[in-house]
């Protein structure tokens, strides 16, 4: 058996650049493997903003759901929409009380709701289950309302933002493609 020395043994990645950041492996990578699977710029740039705007929605427990009906019925990738509302969550979760203090003011509970904590909202749940339910759904249908009008200039500029980007993604990705086969 001879060992053929012309084709030469590929070296190991080597420093950092072998193991790319979380950043890239969690979310930018999963994104041109979509752009690479054949969604378009626009779909694209159209699903990264829905799913910004639905993963910060007041609506905690129904995010999946609603994600995944917008999705179906818009015809954009699940997956990819479920991604950004899911890495949301965090911001999600920062965002519910302020959109129920709104909420309430907008629809007149501004006074029961301007001082409500997290802590006071775990025990609602807790000891008066039917209580908390009384007290919230006013308010959460105002965080809803206040979310939808700030939702809307949040998906068109993520929206025209991205799809040039996105563009520029496809057409590098077109280039190396090209510059690969004989």
């Amino acid at each position: 058996m001879t060992v053929d020395s012309s084709s030469p043994t590929p070296a190991p990645p080597a420093g950092p650049a072998a193991r790319p950041g979380w950043l890239r492996r969690v979310l930018l990578d999963p994104l041109v493997n979509l752009l690479k699977a054949g969604l378009s710029p626009g779909q694209l740039a159209l699903t990264v903003g829905l799913g910004a705007a639905l993963g910060v929605a007041p609506t905690f427990g129904l995010t999946t759901v609603i994600a995944t009906g917008v999705a179906l019925r818009l015809r954009l990738n699940v997956a990819a929409l479920q991604l950004i509302c899911h890495l949301l969550t965090p911001v999600q979760l920062l965002l519910l009380l302020p959109f129920l203090r709104y909420g309430g003011e907008l629809l007149g509970q501004g006074n029961v709701m301007a001082h409500f904590t997290l802590a006071q909202l775990q025990r609602q749940v807790r000891h008066e289950p039917l209580a908390i339910l009384r007290l919230l759904w006013r308010a959460e249908l105002g965080g809803l309302l206040v979310w939808a009008v700030a939702a809307v200039p949040v998906v068109a500029l993520l929206y025209f933002g991205l799809r040039p980007v996105f563009r520029r993604v496809v057409r590098k990705q077109e280039a190396e493609t090209a510059a690969v086969e004989p």
